[in-house]
């Protein structure tokens, strides 16, 4: 295991405080130290939203250190090579990216915003736990596939179709 590759997955959304937040906890937890996890915003928020932070904490995933930040960070020189760009909403898969170094392996996997969501706190913690699950069944179906036994084009066909499911399955 030594000399497996660790891959650097970037999970890209507008605001990077909820979404691409969530994605890469998940990644970094599910990666099993395969994969290296980071999250960008187009236009970040700042802060990341306090509901992600509680829901994160409460599955028991490590939280310091994750922040809002520009994905411009990521396309500077001595930033880490990705490897995988996702992006996980459709603001942002709809935006000019920069260019990435090393010209990583990109998909789209839009998600609902639960930033976006309106109600009552419990409705709004439950838009976080959706998004949250299905980020998790995608991550998880992600970091099982073969990635060093398969060629680039059966692996792109594959994280276009994971990005295609219906928003209640993986």
């Amino acid at each position: 295991m030594a000399d497996e590759k660790i891959y650097n997955v970037l999970f890209l959304c507008t605001g990077n405080s909820a979404r691409s937040i969530l994605a890469e906890a998940i990644l970094q937890r599910e990666g099993l130290g395969r994969f290296r996890a980071f999250s960008a915003g187009s236009e970040p928020k700042g802060a990341v939203h306090p509901f992600a932070l509680d829901l994160l904490k409460r599955q028991n995933h490590p939280v310091d250190g994750l922040r809002s930040k520009s994905w411009d960070e990521f396309a500077a020189p001595g930033a880490p090579e990705m490897n995988f760009v996702f992006t996980v909403c459709d603001d942002a898969a709809a935006e000019t990216c920069p260019v990435w170094p090393g010209q990583p392996m990109t998909a789209h996997w839009g998600m609902p915003d639960p930033a976006a969501a309106t109600g009552t706190e419990a409705e709004r913690r439950l838009a976080f736990s959706e998004t949250y699950r299905m980020l998790s069944n995608r991550i998880s179906i992600f970091v099982n596939l073969p990635l060093q036994s398969i060629d680039n084009l059966a692996l792109k066909q594959r994280l276009t179709e994971l990005g295609r499911k219906p928003s209640g399955s993986a």
